[in-house]
């Protein structure tokens, strides 16, 4: 019979897994299962209790068993109970990786060498530590041949190569969230709900300058084929965004709308051209083409 872990060791042990385990499969948000359910609280106390109470019944049993033995029983019973426990195979590879020799055999290895009563001992290198030698020498030659012989990518190479899939993986991101576009990723929004979307948007904002039917009143025609600062979804998207032209034109709407709301009413704004409104304005600008 071994002896086993004592009940202080073998109690906090039970009752944390037990813990863990509580808080692994409960969904308590941010907090602790045990802050944010009280229940759990007293649950954990009940194991805690029950805990104590099973190690105060073993020992009870186990005194009332040792009671029972005759004086050799005992003997044998506490001589087995506080054998040393160890692990053979851990005790042999510590020793093979050590190479130590027992004290009983030290007098085989000792030097002639003797300085006011100490002598010195023929140990050879640790078997660890030559091993470990032997791994170094082998992981350098590898190392030489990678990164010196065939020209392996060094770190500043993995870095820009990180950083150029990090960089195109933004971008893939940007073309997806809508709220991150700007006027070099936008693109123009065919869809019913976004076009109905950007109407609304011009009705409130826009109709006092450019009128309900994009015709033109205080703000440029928006329905013919000249632009003053570019057409296009990216050129639209930049003037609404940024605004028009310096103490005269549009103010920036990106401090109201946000970047999917400036891409709703930009593509609404292209369905305006070739309609005809009714009171159109003159052209203003360059004619402009998509190239």
């Amino acid at each position: 019979m071994k002896k086993s872990s004592a009940w202080w060791i073998r109690i906090p042990v039970i009752f944390f897994i037990i813990l863990g385990l509580t808080e692994f499969f409960i969904d308590s948000g941010h907090l602790p299962a045990i802050m944010t359910y009280p229940e759990v609280g007293y649950f954990m106390l009940f194991v805690l209790l029950l805990l104590i109470g099973i190690e105060l019944i073993l020992n009870s049993i186990e005194n009332v068993m040792f009671q029972t033995l005759s004086k050799e029983a005992q003997e044998r019973y506490l001589l087995a109970r506080d054998k040393k426990w160890e692990w053979p195979w851990a005790k042999n590879l510590l020793h093979k990786l050590w190479g130590s020799k027992p004290i009983a055999e030290e007098g085989e290895i000792i030097l002639d060498h003797n300085y006011d009563g100490i002598q010195e001992l023929d140990n050879n290198l640790p078997p660890w530590w030559t091993y470990l030698f032997y791994a170094t020498a082998i992981f350098a030659v590898i190392y030489l041949l990678r990164y010196e012989v065939f020209n392996g990518e060094n770190q500043i190479e993995e870095y820009e190569k990180n950083v150029a899939e990090a960089q195109i993986a933004i971008e893939a991101y940007k073309k997806t969230a809508t709220d991150l576009v700007d006027a070099n990723t936008v693109e123009q929004l065919t869809d019913e709900a976004d076009i109905k979307a950007g109407q609304a948007i011009f009705q409130a904002n826009c109709v006092a300058c450019h009128m309900p039917d994009g015709g033109g009143g205080i703000g440029p025609n928006l329905t013919d084929d000249n632009w003053i600062l570019g057409g296009g979804i990216k050129n639209i998207f930049h003037t609404v965004s940024e605004g028009g032209r310096a103490g005269k034109g549009m103010i920036a709407w990106k401090q109201s709308l946000k970047p999917k709301e400036i891409a709703q009413v930009s593509s609404y704004v292209i369905t305006l051209h070739g309609t005809t409104p009714a009171n159109p304005k003159a052209p203003e600008g360059d004619r402009w083409e998509e190239k």
